[in-house]
């Protein structure tokens, strides 16, 4: 099946509609003949294809007695569904936006390369608190909250999907919380990379200078739509979609596939490490 032209942006926003549709117990076709439209104006509505104003969309939401704020985040991403990638500063952590646990829920193929932590789908929860712990912390966040949100992310794990991670051995080796931590962290590690829709590969320290120098980042490959990347920064969440980044990205990922240990290798690495 060939893959549609979708963006993240725009997936975010027709479920947010889709949503507000389910919560008045209408039809499409019931809700289109209430508001004097064809059915097909409000599904291509719903399917972030445009053909509408934001005065319909304004008329729809009111129709469906949506809330200000969340009228509100429906207007600004219908706003910025034509924009080429999507910048998102969320109230917490980069990796806490919904958006972005959406979209890996949608994606079945994920692959991350990490330069300074084990990523953080494979981080236990001792592991994250620590990492917590050793950062600026906004007085506003429930920490404890975000560890939860987290763990949550383990559902991802399922063999209809396939993880590919590629960790440099700076990052295993970085110190985080006690020993003891870092012992069931390693022991954590190599059982999920036991998992047959799990590969872990890890880029040595001894071949310097690598692909993945400028940070980390994330892919996510879709069976229907085109692969995003998203870069997590401090304050901020940036997906990517045009053309030119993800080829510079598909590249990156190639030399990363040459450079880094097989996995058997990987896992013989972490053990090494783990004694």
């Amino acid at each position: 099946m060939p893959r549609r032209k979708s963006s993240v942006v725009g997936r975010e926003f027709g479920e947010g509609v889709r949503n507000a549709i389910e919560r008045t117990g209408l039809t499409h076709r019931k809700l289109a003949e209430e508001l004097g439209w064809d059915e097909a104006k409000l599904s291509d509505l719903v399917r972030g294809k445009g053909g509408v104003t934001q005065a319909d969309l304004e008329r729809l939401l009111g129709y469906c007695r949506v809330k200000p704020l969340e009228a509100d985040y429906l207007l600004a991403l219908f706003r910025e569904t034509r924009e080429s990638g999507y910048l998102k500063i969320p109230d917490g952590p980069p990796d806490q936006v919904p958006v972005l646990l959406n979209q890996e829920r949608l994606a079945n193929e994920i692959t991350v390369w990490s330069t300074n932590l084990v990523p953080g789908h494979l981080q236990t929860a001792d592991y994250m608190r620590a990492a917590i712990d050793r950062v600026a912390r906004s007085k506003s966040i429930d920490y404890e909250k975000v560890i939860t949100a987290k763990l949550e992310r383990r559902k991802l794990f399922h063999w209809s999907r396939t993880f590919l991670f590629y960790i440099h051995e700076q990052a295993l080796r970085l110190p985080v919380g006690g020993p003891d931590v870092m012992k069931d962290q390693y022991l954590h590690l190599l059982g999920m990379a036991q998992r047959d829709y799990i590969t872990v590969r890890v880029v040595p320290t001894a071949i310097g200078a690598h692909a993945g120098i400028s940070g980390s980042f994330l892919r996510l490959g879709y069976e229907k739509f085109e692969p995003v990347i998203f870069l997590e920064g401090e304050t901020s969440g940036l997906f990517l979609e045009d053309t030119k980044s993800l080829a510079v990205y598909s590249s990156v990922l190639k030399l990363l596939d040459v450079q880094a240990l097989d996995p058997e290798q990987s896992k013989r690495l972490i053990s090494s490490i783990l004694v």
